[in-house]
């Protein structure tokens, strides 16, 4: 179970973190680099910088940010399907 709670714990943070940057770009603050928001989303937080962008309305219009947390997100929700123990039916098992 110690990868699906990293999953979690880190969707968390990368949601926070969006949240926390567009707090920022609003108020012109420091900001979070892409570069962190980038490495948040790689090392499992896809699923929540997915979220937080879609929430906060932050990065949308950033292309590489729609497509790649979308893709980030998907390989995280498979990663908590494959953790949990849930399989995809092989080709012999439907016939």
């Amino acid at each position: 179970m110690l990868g699906i709670e990293w999953l979690v714990f880190m969707s968390i943070w990368a949601f926070i973190t969006m949240g926390y940057d567009k707090r920022q770009a609003k108020r012109r603050g420091r900001r979070v680099s892409e570069k962190n928001l980038w490495l948040l989303a790689i090392v499992g937080g896809g699923i929540g910088a997915y979220f937080g962008m879609q929430v906060f309305r932050h990065k949308t219009l950033h292309t590489s940010f729609r497509v790649g947390f979308l893709m980030l997100a998907l390989v995280d929700v498979g990663l908590i399907l494959y953790l949990s123990g849930l399989r995809m039916p092989t080709l012999s098992q439907l016939l």
